[in-house]
């Protein structure tokens, strides 16, 4: 672990143990040969009958849940629906039936996800836990439970915890597959050697550093920010917009860029940045199109004096002609390039908050845990 003393700031170190922290979340539970999720004691025989998820979450926590229902429900075939924590117990919670209730949060101490988890206990769902610290209360309640790893997380906005949250549900997505007969031997090999590769490439990522820091010098008087990402890339965009507005008390939006034309144009002016999660996936139809679109959406801004910041992969060269500034990560699978976007995000919120004199590690009104409702 980097010593915490040679930063200023433990935000700053913990964006830096990103790849760590996912190393750690991933050791003895995937390998080149696939994934082994033993350490939860899930029933097997009770995932092969699974007919629907809910994930419940607060925060960034829920931001990897939105993530994780892709990612279940593309690589599992298994229905997902994610909802706040705290706005579960009033949601008529009997109504529903979901046989497996996934908890997500770092402390494992968050009053709403407790009670929620509560509820889908006394619901006869099966709970399963992720969280980050050992023996937490939601942990012990659970029916089972898997540890991110990713080390203790001092700073008030959460960064190495989400993306091994991220990681996590991917390798719960792929067993899950596998287990059902969703994905063969063989594709879930493969997945999970991708998987593997995310330390790496997110070593890399952090590259970006220098780049977010000039981004950050250029818009950190603005007033407001907008992040846009479609499908899976969606919730880093919210998330995005979370640690911004968390660390630099900037006002920001994230939202789905399919969306922009339903309300948000009418905020656009040559004073606000908007941010594209626009990575792509260069081998998968679907994410071609998608970032088809996203490129025509910045060619649009740009004609109405829009800001427009790019996260694309590396080799997205004709991004540079729309946009007025660009965030290159490492190419990937549709469904791993969210635990690379966030990076940049996280940086560029850490940036911008020190140009703006604020604490990034204690924001004002905020605590790392929420446990009073």
């Amino acid at each position: 672990m980097v010593e915490a003393l040679k930063y200023k700031h433990h935000m700053y170190r913990e964006i830096l143990e990103n790849p760590e922290a996912v190393r750690n979340t991933l050791t003895g539970r995937v390998s080149a040969e696939g994934i082994d999720l033993s350490d939860a004691h899930l029933d097997e025989d009770k995932l092969r009958r699974l007919k629907q998820v809910h994930i419940l979450a607060s925060g960034t926590s829920r931001h990897a849940g939105l993530a994780g229902k892709i990612m279940l429900q593309e690589l599992a075939g298994v229905h997902v629906d994610v909802d706040y924590a705290s706005e579960f117990a009033y949601a008529n919670p009997a109504t529903s039936s979901h046989e497996l209730t996934i908890l997500i949060t770092q402390s494992g101490e968050t009053a709403d996800t407790l009670a929620a988890q509560a509820v889908a206990a006394g619901n006869g769902s099966h709970t399963l836990a992720i969280c980050n610290v050992p023996d937490a209360t939601l942990a012990r309640r659970a029916d089972s439970v898997l540890y991110t790893r990713a080390g203790t997380e001092v700073a008030i906005a959460s960064t190495k915890a989400f993306t091994a949250q991220m990681a996590l549900l991917f390798a719960f997505a792929v067993y899950l597959g596998k287990v059902r007969g969703h994905l063969s031997a063989e594709v879930a090999k493969r997945h999970a050697n991708e998987l593997l590769a995310a330390g790496e490439k997110l070593q890399r990522v952090l590259q970006c550093n220098e780049v977010c820091e000039q981004i950050a010098e250029k818009y950190f008087i603005a007033p407001d920010f907008l992040f846009l990402g479609r499908s899976v890339h969606f919730p880093v965009a919210l998330d995005g917009a979370l640690k911004l507005k968390e660390t630099s008390y900037i006002h920001a939006e994230g939202y789905p860029s399919g969306e922009l034309k339903h309300g948000p144009y009418a905020l656009i002016d040559s004073m606000m940045p908007i941010v594209f999660l626009a990575a792509c996936d260069r081998k998968d139809d679907g994410s071609m199109a998608r970032y088809k679109l996203s490129l025509q959406n910045m060619r649009d801004i740009r004609e109405r004096m829009g800001r427009v910041i790019a996260v694309v992969v590396e080799g997205s060269d004709e991004v540079a002609a729309i946009t007025n500034d660009v965030i290159f990560i490492p190419s990937a699978t549709e469904l791993l390039l969210p635990l690379l976007e966030i990076v940049p995000l996280q940086l560029l919120a850490y940036h911008v908050a020190l140009r703006r004199g604020v604490d990034v590690d204690n924001p004002r009104n905020l605590v790392k845990s929420v446990t009073v409702e």
